[in-house]
């Protein structure tokens, strides 16, 4: 019966056609047999993203702000929320007024 049995789509397969692989690890590889041997100086070393890290928050006065005030509420704030409705919770449950 076909009628239960159904089928399985097909399985998403990505063919580049703009790019040789095989084409990127040779010059990957060139490029670091040269570094290596002291051709290339290392500050042309490929892309690291450690060297952007924390730069976006310089020129978004927005986050600036938010990272020198920090949080408005803070944890002491927050607990004294959760104990205040805990103990309306409780009023609730036993009927005491």
């Amino acid at each position: 019966m076909k009628l239960f049995n159904t089928r399985k789509p097909r399985s998403f397969r990505r063919v580049s056609i703009y790019t040789d692989e095989s084409r990127d690890r040779l010059q990957k590889l060139v490029d670091e047999v040269k570094r290596e041997q002291g051709e290339t100086p290392a500050s042309e070393a490929p892309y690291n993203p450690d060297k952007f890290r924390g730069t976006f928050i310089n020129y978004t006065p927005r986050a600036q702000r938010h990272k020198e005030n920090g949080s408005k509420f803070g944890w002491p704030l927050a607990i004294a929320i959760i104990f205040a409705l805990l103990v309306i919770w409780r009023f609730l449950l036993t009927g005491v007024r």
